[in-house]
């Protein structure tokens, strides 16, 4: 056996994309449980439980607000999203999406920014876990928990996408039971007038009793947004857990469709009780509110557990995003985008060279903990990086849901998961997404990642060009073909 256009022999353990099954080597080994919490984790992650306490000194209360806003645009991406992975089962990434409705540049763009900002956003994980770990002892070396994390997250991804599903379904039950149990405990120090040692009375009014709900004006509003949509990231991965997913027709809908709920329990419910418990200026920028909360409250073992769910959550994060790029880099392999070695799995369908190759990237973390001013200062630049690269990502699945309503009214017509107000809210999120570049560019911690962007995307004009005469030099397409037959699931 050979590898397609290499001519190389291939190892027994390994098979080509096609030499396995209709999905191109990997598995639908994804339950209904698994997505929904797959998509329930992919939403609460280390934005929320390290990055809201950046986002509550510089917003205030108003970070609520701000929350919904995001909240609300990601909610019309994920619909649009949504309708389109119906549309055809055969897509299996955004790339897939837009290399078919845009053209194969695109899917070279929005593939290699989706694969790149996850390992950015893994980065980020590790360097918030390096902070978790150092609350516990502060004298431990910042390289050994990074380090031991990376190995972690390799081994996890070289195992079949059943176990992911499970990992990522116990971590997400571990976050969602930690959250409820703050918001129990904030309504109960409410309810009971809670002092904390300093003399604050716990009370829904510190909401709006310490200058307002806009404390730090419009400008702390508007600076809001920056690192705000850090805090979606991942919102996406259902996407990409939908080509393993069994039955996505019945199970897609119900994860993305959960989203409000998610956003206004976990987001807005739970920092809401935040900064009723622990008034918004008396947080720190620079540790997890949530662990601050209560131990401010006296609840110190309660502290020290939820630290440790903290911890746990990003490991889930990085361990999501990296599942998530090595997929996207398996599927650049196929369409000739990347060396097709990437396109091999194992036996039990794991793309296992695309793991590797990926996972090299995320000992940057290690240098990157002593280049700045801090575990904060590293995490704000990060993820702030990533937060400009994923613009560029949601943006191509929005213009190429407006290129699919327009090119394929028939679909959209059949399509029994439309998107709500398919013909306003592209462009009102397109519009939205405008306004949070220019939120980053504005803001003094911010401005450099959205600076590098275009040096970035410069690089990968070079290496498209490259690429796409190699192909022709080759004869081979400059993409895969997308097929629009019916896929074998539509029959269900």
């Amino acid at each position: 056996m050979t590898r397609t256009g290499t001519g190389a022999a291939q190892h027994p353990a390994e098979h080509s994309a096609t030499a396995a099954e209709p999905d191109g080597g990997m598995q639908r080994g994804l339950k209904n449980r698994h997505l929904q919490l797959i998509a329930i984790g992919g939403s609460i992650g280390t934005g929320l439980f390290l990055g809201s306490g950046k986002l509550i000194s510089v917003s205030g209360p108003s970070i609520i607000l701000v929350y919904l806003v995001i909240g609300f645009f990601v909610f019309f991406v994920m619909r649009a999203l949504g309708e389109l992975l119906l549309s055809n089962l055969h897509y299996k990434t955004f790339g897939d999406i837009a290399k078919d409705m845009l053209g194969p540049w695109a899917g070279f763009f929005v593939s290699w920014n989706y694969w790149f900002s996850w390992v950015i956003a893994c980065v980020a994980d590790i360097v918030a876990i390096t902070a978790y770990v150092q609350w516990f002892n502060p004298s431990i070396p910042a390289w050994v928990p990074a380090l031991i994390t990376a190995a972690v997250l390799t081994l996890l991804n070289l195992q079949p996408v059943k176990f992911f599903g499970e990992t990522e379904f116990w971590f997400a039950i571990i976050k969602i039971v930690a959250i409820l149990g703050l918001i129990v405990v904030g309504v109960i120090l409410m309810a009971t007038q809670f002092q904390s040692p300093d003399g604050t009375t716990a009370s829904i009014a510190n909401l709006w009793e310490h200058g307002g709900v806009f404390p730090m004006g419009l400008s702390g509003f508007v600076l809001g947004f920056q690192m705000g949509i850090f805090s979606f990231i991942g919102v996406e991965l259902v996407g990409t857990a939908a080509a393993e997913t069994e039955n996505p027709r019945k199970n897609l809908p119900k994860a993305i469709n959960s989203i409000v709920v998610r956003i206004l329990i976990f987001y807005i419910g739970a920092l809401a009780v935040i900064m009723a418990v622990t008034p918004w200026n008396e947080i720190s920028p620079d540790e997890s509110p949530f662990v601050a909360t209560l131990a401010t409250a006296g609840f110190g073992l309660a502290a020290v557990v939820i630290q440790l769910v903290v911890l746990t959550s990003a490991a889930s994060s990085a361990n999501s995003g990296l599942y998530s790029g090595t997929r996207m880099l398996f599927g650049l392999a196929k369409d000739g985008h990347a060396p097709a070695k990437f396109a091999l799995t194992d036996a039990r369908g794991v793309p296992k060279r695309s793991v590797f190759f990926t996972c090299v990237f995320l000992f940057a973390a290690i240098p990157l903990l002593f280049a700045g001013d801090g575990v904060i200062a590293a995490f704000t630049f990060v993820s702030s990086m990533c937060a400009t690269l994923i613009l560029f990502t949601w943006g191509s699945i929005v213009v190429s849901y407006i290129v699919y309503r327009r090119r394929h009214p028939d679909r959209h017509a059949a399509s029994g998961f439309k998107m709500p107000l398919s013909r306003v809210a592209p462009r009102l999120v397109l519009a939205f997404f405008v306004f949070i570049a220019a939120t980053l560019l504005y803001g003094d911690d911010t401005r450099a990642s959205i600076l590098a962007a275009p040096v970035w995307f410069a690089i990968l004009t070079v290496l498209w060009q490259v690429r796409k005469r190699r192909l022709i030099r080759e004869g081979r397409p400059l993409t895969g073909v997308v097929p629009t037959v019916p896929h074998p699931l539509d029959r269900e």
